[in-house]
């Protein structure tokens, strides 16, 4: 239940392309993970984002041109560079890395779980509710 980050695979490399994994408790610690001026997005936010770029198959514009498994980049339309980071599982297990990019909202599902939206290989963009200790990435909105 403490805030807590860390690099994939615990190499600082990592963070210089994918930056920080977050857990939940960090999204929402009181001393804020934002810097001033922004706010970290809740499901609201990305409901919104999702219908404004059309739907489910808003996946491959959020995408990142390069850095995909398979060559299966984005087309990044909307500039959101939505990089494949992967994630951490709560035994400490990484996973994922060029694979899956996987963003928290601010959002509870329930008081051991949280909401996310993730880009896949096939440029899905997904919503799932993921347990609070996960790693993942995170995304700031300007206010």
């Amino acid at each position: 239940g403490k805030p807590a980050w860390c690099h994939y695979n615990n190499d600082p490399k990592n963070g210089l392309k994918y930056g920080k994994l977050y857990n939940w408790y960090a999204v929402n610690d009181p001393r804020g993970l934002a810097p001033v001026g922004w706010t970290l997005s809740n499901d609201a936010d990305w409901a919104t984002l999702i219908y404004y770029l059309g739907g489910q198959g808003a996946g491959k514009k959020m995408k990142s041109t390069s850095g995909w498994s398979d060559g299966n980049n984005g087309t990044n339309d909307t500039g959101f560079t939505g990089l494949p980071g992967g994630y951490r599982v709560e035994n400490g297990t990484f996973l994922n890395l060029g694979s899956i990019g996987i963003w928290w909202t601010s959002t509870e599902s329930n008081t051991l779980n949280s909401f996310d939206h993730y880009l896949a290989l096939s440029g899905s963009l997904s919503r799932s509710s993921s347990p609070k200790q996960r790693g993942e990435s995170v995304r700031c909105l300007r206010k």
